[in-house]
């Protein structure tokens, strides 16, 4: 009787100090879910920003499963200055995905957290997870224990759709529910406000000027003007410098005091070598235009003479300047072809 007394306060002892245990774990995980949104709370756009003790704090010195996951985006303000990494663009499309989770869910947000980490405050950090590269965005889920290992990358090729390419991975991973993007509008609305009493104000001067017909848009040379803008551009390849963000020059990796305006391969352009092939292709198209319908109203046939070999010459020039760029980079040869019979 005695033996099976002593069990059962061995029994009784073991039940209350796993129930204590599992109190203490649970309160200490509450705790830690409060501290997150405590300094969620502090940040405008909802972004904790982490270093090595946080890191410490929140992930590798809690025990597993947690109560939540951690969604990071690694960052290095020295790289800021490096355009083709678009790091200050992703950083605020991240932003707005995190604003937009906290928005959406209410009461879900304290099941995933939007962190940043900078490599100068938290190189060690970068080591754990194994961060050689930027941009660089890592889920830290529940059961992950090493983060190096458990966490999950976020691939370059999902960048492409910024925000709503980061919902995807984020829905798909942790099976939450992001909701829509919720982006900022380009206006505030006295920004709105003021812009519409001014319309307002200057419509009748405006009405005024129509009438009359002494607007900018009866103006033949401003027409003008705005078709070679529109050739230029089209030409030039704008609208592709403007898509993909490319720079109008590099720096030289062997010398970085000396800049690359043109970039030899096919696989990138860069901003100046396009306006450079632009604008001998505007040279051209001024040059035609010129010969076309100011030429002919000339009487001198000396004058035309000489005007029309001008523009002959340039245009052969710059023709041909454009054929051995296209060869310089691409390697691809264009040759004259004359037929064997007329």
């Amino acid at each position: 009787m005695a033996i099976s007394l002593k069990s059962y306060h061995m029994i009784l002892f073991t039940a209350i100090f796993t129930v204590l245990i599992s109190i203490a774990t649970s309160n200490s995980q509450t705790d830690l879910v409060s501290e997150l949104l405590s300094l969620q709370s502090q940040s405008t756009s909802g972004i904790i920003h982490l270093n090595d003790h946080l890191i410490s704090r929140f992930l590798t010195s809690t025990k597993t499963p947690r109560p939540y996951s951690i969604l990071i985006f690694f960052d290095a303000q020295q790289l800021h200055s490096k355009p083709e990494l678009h790091l200050q663009d992703l950083r605020n499309e991240f932003s707005i995905l995190a604003s937009s989770f906290i928005t959406n869910n209410p009461s879900d947000h304290g099941k995933l957290f939007f962190c940043d980490l900078e490599f100068k405050e938290s190189q060690s950090s970068f080591g754990m997870f194994g961060v050689n590269s930027l941009p660089h965005i890592r889920l830290v889920g529940p059961d992950a224990k090493s983060l190096k290992d458990d966490s999950i990358q976020m691939d370059q090729g999902d960048f492409s759709r910024m925000a709503e390419s980061m919902a995807d991975f984020v829905q798909s991973r942790t099976k939450l529910i992001v909701g829509p993007i919720h982006r900022p509008p380009l206006l505030s609305k006295k920004q709105l406000g003021l812009i519409v009493l001014i319309f307002l104000i200057w419509l009748p001067f405006v009405i005024k000027k129509i009438i009359a017909g002494e607007t900018l848009l009866h103006d033949r040379k401003i027409w003008l003007l705005g078709s070679v803008f529109v050739y230029f551009f089209s030409v030039s390849g704008a609208m592709h410098n403007i898509i993909r963000k490319m720079p109008m020059f590099l720096a030289d990796r062997n010398d970085p005091n000396k800049l690359i305006f043109f970039y030899q391969g096919s696989g990138m352009q860069l901003g100046a070598e396009g306006f450079a092939i632009g604008s001998l292709y505007t040279i051209v198209g001024l040059l035609l235009a010129l010969v076309t319908n100011v030429l002919v109203k000339v009487k001198n046939v000396t004058a035309q003479r000489v005007v029309m070999t001008f523009a002959l010459l340039v245009s052969f020039w710059a023709v041909r300047k454009v054929i051995y760029l296209d060869n310089w980079k691409t390697g691809y040869g264009v040759h004259g072809y004359w037929p064997s019979s007329w």
